[in-house]
């Protein structure tokens, strides 16, 4: 696969996450998009640093962590539709549901490998631009790191379950728009079997299978 999808874009998923993430129970679904980033980053954050030591013995527990936490907050359908685009449309309904979690995986997994390096990071939340009563939003942070700042915005929509993360954009680059590119290029080379088989080869490989 692409160093594009497994490397090149790691930086910016580590930092993705770090800023909007959860603790194991859903926040109340009346916060604001911006109040729901502030206080499950804040709950995830010191849940970090409370289990430093439990990480470094069990480095799976990071693993666990993100799928308790980070989980209910991103509709992975809505974000695996985006990144095939017309693709989804031809997918069979089980290449769907295999996309679907290995894409999850990937994210959750790329993610793990590094977290902890970033629980100490300063989030610097923006004020909201729109109206305050958009069904889609996006929340404007920035991350500091070694004396510079590094924007972060979530595309989120106000679902039936609330608030949910659909895109993510890093320094201006849209993680959707990244992965679509690159997958496109794969499926149209090689079929969408061989893409998936390359999610699940390196999953196993970031997990240690």
């Amino acid at each position: 696969m692409s160093k594009t999808v497994t490397s090149g874009f790691l930086p910016a998923l580590l930092m993705m996450f770090a800023a909007l993430t959860a603790n194991a129970v859903p926040t109340p679904g009346n916060l604001s998009p911006q109040e729901l980033v502030r206080d499950t980053s804040s709950r995830m954050l010191s849940a970090l640093r409370d289990e430093r030591e439990e990480i470094a013995n069990n480095p799976g527990r990071l693993y666990e962590l993100v799928a308790e936490i980070v989980l209910p907050y991103f509709d992975f359908q809505r974000m695996s539709q985006w990144v095939l685009g017309k693709n989804w449309r031809t997918a069979t309904p089980e290449q769907r549901v295999r996309f679907v979690e290995q894409f999850r995986r990937l994210l959750v997994r790329t993610y793990g490998t590094a977290l902890s390096d970033y629980a100490d990071e300063k989030i610097i939340y923006l004020p909201r631009s729109d109206s305050g009563d958009s069904v889609k939003v996006t929340v404007r942070t920035e991350i500091e790191q070694g004396g510079s700042t590094i924007p972060i915005n979530y595309s989120m929509y106000n679902s039936k379950e609330g608030w949910k993360v659909y895109d993510v954009a890093i320094s201006g680059v849209s993680l959707v728009t990244n992965y679509r590119s690159t997958f496109a290029s794969i499926i149209r080379g090689e079929g969408m079997d061989s893409l998936i088989d390359q999610l699940v080869k390196r999953n196993g490989a970031l997990s240690g299978e």
